[in-house]
């Protein structure tokens, strides 16, 4: 029998957060992974403090950026790979009244930080941004798949990963933990994505979830030097390689690439690019959602030995180290959660 702090059920974003507080804290620890491409592994990767449609920022966004990119500097240390890097994010302006707006945010406060003053022109003869672009500052890409390559790999050395399906059904509670087959544990933290809505302890939160799915093209004249941004994104991720996104389905919850989405996809790209390009690739992933675009971080109601890290939708990279942390020193210090993305905010709801 082994015995350890904590149990983690899930390798994406939100796993990789909480293991980091452990190795911090000198906690023993063991991580459940099945490999099953999720919503972290396919993402695009981009970090990006401003929401550009509505030109405001997310919930906690500046405390947010201040620790993720010390955090992921730190990880690239660790794991010895390159996973982060400084990327241009650059917004296309759809009309001289969508510039004014882009000017009036970069007066706000709150705003000024992030947002150049500036106009880029178009200067891409294969771009259509008649209106130029406004760039936003401090944004960069992480290569979300190599983090997690490496990352399982560097717990692997330290026997901190198991590769299996976490079965549920296993879960014993005892007096002073829960113990799950051969391993004994105080806390199971549950990070599971999309995969909470299997979790009998957990699947009556309302994380909905919704279907993204991303085409990878190969453009050999692009020659993009930054992330484009309009209603959709282009991504240049090195050797001529652009991924393109994302689609939003909030009825599918299948992880087959469509043929909807693709279409839907190529004609926005028609839209903004006109070289040519090939194909190469189409990657899908359930994104786990809350309807309220809050996380759902807590203890079970009735079973304190259960925790659930989840919800952090397509903000993961910014705000998965912040909530971590904040969830750590909730389970460890007491300290009270933060009631945006306490699951409290439900109500309590009993598992079956």
């Amino acid at each position: 029998m082994r015995d350890v702090d904590y149990i983690i059920v899930g390798l994406g974003l939100a796993g990789i957060a909480f293991c980091e507080q452990l190795e911090n804290a000198h906690k023993e620890f063991l991580v459940f992974d099945s490999g099953v491409d999720g919503a972290s592994r396919v993402a695009a990767g981009l970090y990006n403090p401003v929401i550009l449609k509505r030109y405001t920022l997310p919930w906690k966004a500046t405390e947010q950026l201040d620790i993720a990119v010390p955090y992921f500097k730190k990880i690239e240390k660790k794991i010895q790979a390159q996973c982060m890097q400084e990327l241009p994010v650059q917004k296309v302006f759809s009309s001289i009244e969508d510039q004014n707006n882009w000017f009036a945010a970069s007066d706000k406060p709150e705003l000024e930080r992030f947002i150049a003053t500036e106009l880029i022109p178009d200067s891409n003869q294969y771009i259509e941004a008649p209106y130029a672009y406004g760039k936003v500052l401090e944004t960069g890409r992480i290569d979300i798949k190599l983090l997690q390559q490496k990352y399982q790999a560097y717990l692997e050395s330290k026997n901190a990963f198991a590769k299996a399906e976490f079965e549920h059904s296993a879960i014993e509670f005892t007096s002073n933990g829960v113990v799950y087959k051969e391993v004994r544990a105080k806390r199971i933290v549950f990070a599971e994505g999309y995969g909470v809505k299997k979790n009998p302890y957990f699947k009556q939160l309302p994380l909905v979830g919704n279907k993204g799915e991303y085409i990878i093209i190969k453009a050999k004249d692009l020659k993009l030097t930054a992330a484009i941004k309009t209603s959709f994104f282009v991504v240049p991720l090195g050797g001529d390689l652009y991924k393109v996104g994302a689609t939003f389905n909030w009825k599918d919850k299948d992880t087959e690439p469509s043929k909807e989405a693709r279409e839907e996809l190529i004609e926005k790209l028609a839209s903004l690019v006109s070289c040519e390009y090939e194909i190469v690739d189409q990657e899908v992933g359930i994104r786990p959602t809350v309807g309220d675009r809050r996380a759902l971080l807590g203890i079970h109601p009735e079973y304190s030995e259960l925790v659930v890290f989840n919800g952090l939708g397509t903000r993961g990279i910014m705000m998965s180290a912040m909530l971590a942390m904040h969830l750590f020193d909730h389970l460890e210090n007491g300290k009270d959660l933060f009631k945006e993305v306490n699951i409290s905010r439900f109500g309590k709801r009993k598992s079956d």
